[in-house]
């Protein structure tokens, strides 16, 4: 007989149940898929389930034969080998950015390495690793004159409609006059017709753009910082997995692994990390 404790544990469970009809007058619960575990069960399971992005150049994206590489891509492999000894003993399941957090809460995922930036806020529903890279706003320009940002005080910049770059562009370069696009394809375009002279966006979005257009190059300081996290679930069942996985960060950032990887993959480096 369920007691009321066992109940309520029961709880998240029985909300994930999805009722199917398999025939006339039969109704079967079916429970979604929850893959999130902890970390002695990852063990005995033998591998990782990570989220990564595929489509976000240089730090998860697909090679011209179809396999996902990238930073991140690099950084999962490195876990796995860490914590179970194999760097293969990892699952990618690609994600869109929309969907992150979802893959997450829902349990589908054991964490997240999928440009997922430190905020305040997310500490509500996500638990968060320390720091693997630090990211920032940047600004790229094809335009031979432009050698630092500081050349484009009350110059055009392209940035993305409502992106954080926004802020990061207005408190720094308050006199230059933005170009709001919808998409960095915009932003190439509007760059090629004259209406702006460079595009400002995260350093890890650009170096990927400049490995794709190597008429356009980075320009130095970055404008802003913010710190690229794993993502793990909320629940003391997972804070072994999530101290455990600091303290091979640890140990990747004191090897120099990290920055090695970074350089690898041609994401520049943010003096202030």
């Amino acid at each position: 007989m369920l007691t009321v404790t066992m109940m309520l544990k029961q709880l998240p469970v029985l909300a994930s149940l999805l009722l199917s009809v398999t025939a006339p007058g039969f109704l079967v619960l079916t429970p979604s898929r929850v893959d999130a575990a902890d970390l002695q069960t990852i063990k005995r399971r033998g591998r990782l389930i990570v989220a990564v992005k595929d489509n976000l150049r240089p730090l998860g994206f697909r090679g011209a034969d179809g396999q996902i590489q990238g930073f991140e891509i690099d950084l999962a492999r490195q876990l796995a080998q860490e914590l179970l000894g194999r760097a293969d003993a990892v699952e990618l399941r690609p994600v869109l950015n929309q969907d992150r957090f979802k893959v997450i809460t829902t349990g589908e995922v054991d964490f997240a390495i999928a440009k997922v930036t430190l905020t305040p806020s997310r500490f509500r529903i996500l638990n968060l690793s320390q720091p693997y890279y630090r990211d920032g706003a940047v600004v790229a320009t094809r335009d031979p004159a432009i050698q630092t940002w500081a050349n484009l005080a009350g110059k055009p910049i392209a940035v993305l409609n409502d992106s954080s770059t926004v802020e990061a562009v207005r408190r720094k370069l308050p006199t230059a006059v933005l170009i709001s696009v919808p998409s960095y394809e915009e932003a190439k375009a509007a760059i090629e017709r004259g209406q702006a002279l460079a595009v400002a966006a995260d350093a890890s979005v650009l170096a990927g753009w400049v490995q794709e257009f190597p008429q356009y190059r980075l320009l130095s300081p970055f404008l802003s910082t913010q710190d690229l996290v794993i993502a793990f679930p909320k629940g003391q069942q997972y804070e072994e997995l999530r101290q455990e996985i600091e303290q091979i960060l640890r140990r990747l950032y004191t090897r120099g692994w990290l920055e090695q990887r970074a350089n690898y993959w041609g994401l520049p480096r943010n003096l202030s990390f």
